[in-house]
């Protein structure tokens, strides 16, 4: 099945990632050498090359680090979407990743967010304060 929002081919390797996030939840890897996390999903630690590395649930928390506004993208399907929110967050547990910001509010850098999915695809949004309001 495709949709507006198409994700990459998955494999053996990256299938769990899809997987989780077509339900709604974020996989990081960790690393059990060095403790420390990653992310994009790869079989071997960034930091110390470790092989022994494993999936977990992330908190779905993240800070903004930074972002930009695109009004024009010629490429399928981004085009069909401008304009839109292309962003760089921190996760809580310590890795930078590329997503896109949704949902509308004023971005801001260090904005606290919370991950959000669209179409199995992980995106994230402003987090809510009391009251409802980013």
């Amino acid at each position: 099945m495709t949709s507006r929002y198409d994700v990459p081919e998955t494999d053996a390797f990256t299938r769990a990632y899809w997987e989780a996030a077509a339900g709604g939840r974020l996989l990081i890897r960790r690393c059990r050498a060095c403790g420390r996390a990653h992310h994009y999903p790869r079989e071997f630690c960034p930091h110390c090359w470790s092989e022994d590395v494993r999936w977990e649930e992330a908190s779905g928390r993240a800070s903004l680090y930074t972002w930009s506004v695109v009004h024009r993208n010629d490429l399928p399907p981004f085009g069909e979407r401008t304009p839109y929110v292309a962003a760089v967050v921190d996760l809580a547990e310590g890795p930078r990743m590329a997503t896109e910001l949704v949902g509308g509010g004023e971005p801001r850098a260090g904005a606290e967010l919370e991950a959000a999915f669209r179409e199995g695809v992980p995106v994230f949004r402003l987090a809510l304060r009391a009251g409802g309001r980013p």
